[in-house]
């Protein structure tokens, strides 16, 4: 705390760090304990009972939140043919084949998201060691590997966001902005919880939920009791 600004002092002094709210009241003090000049983004984090180091514990995978992110996201698309033609018509923001890959490989990263279609993945498999590590590889489970370009763009600039369990079981993913009405980022972030209570792998033992919380991205971390999510 002493290495912490007073705005971000006055704004811990609001927030009770012994109880867990609802939902909506957690959103609420996240709103007033924002202390950026800008809209920061909402991102929740969830601690899952899962032992990542175990493969058949591993959990990724994208939801499409309700009322998006507030961010709007370039889509880069590796396709040919009548593919890159649906993939133009569904608002990619590029599209190409070998000519991106190399592009790509000279240190371009002017987009967020990255898909392909199967038939490009030989291709696009040389860039594993530049995109891997920036979390834009595309990938099956999250749905950027796919023929359906069109769908696989709509959701991503409808608000689709991914996630994917970190070596300690934690999932940390946005779902809005300050600016969003608190029943928006309320919806966002029971889409969030829906999705990884569905995607729960069969492998998980005790309580998968174990503790989520939610942040702007200056302020201070508010808990959410599970036992008012509802979970199943």
């Amino acid at each position: 705390m002493a290495n912490r600004g007073k705005k971000y002092q006055d704004a811990v002094q609001l927030i009770d760090k012994e109880q867990e709210y609802n939902t909506e009241e957690a959103i609420e003090l996240v709103k007033k304990t924002s202390i950026a000049n800008f809209d920061e983004t909402v991102e929740a984090a969830v601690r899952l009972g899962l032992d990542p180091r175990k493969n058949d514990q591993q959990l990724r995978g994208a939801v499409v939140l309700p009322h998006g992110t507030g961010k709007t996201q370039r889509v880069l698309v590796f396709a040919k043919g009548e593919k890159a033609q649906e993939a133009e018509e569904a608002g990619a923001d590029y599209i190409g084949e070998e000519d991106l890959v190399n592009k790509v490989q000279q240190g371009w990263f002017d987009f967020d998201v990255v898909i392909a279609t199967p038939d490009m993945m030989a291709q696009v498999g040389k860039l594993g060691k530049i995109l891997g590590p920036k979390g834009l590889m595309p990938n099956p489970k999250t749905g950027t590997v796919t023929m359906d370009v069109t769908k696989a763009v709509e959701e991503v600039k409808a608000g689709k966001v991914e996630y994917r369990v970190d070596k300690s079981g934690n999932i940390h993913a946005p779902i809005g902005k300050i600016s969003f009405d608190t029943d928006k980022l309320a919806e966002n972030f029971k889409a969030l919880i829906d999705a990884l209570v569905k995607a729960k792998p069969a492998a998980a033992k005790g309580t998968y939920v174990k503790n989520t919380a939610v942040a702007s991205t200056m302020g201070p971390g508010v808990r959410i009791s599970t036992s008012t999510l509802n979970l199943k």
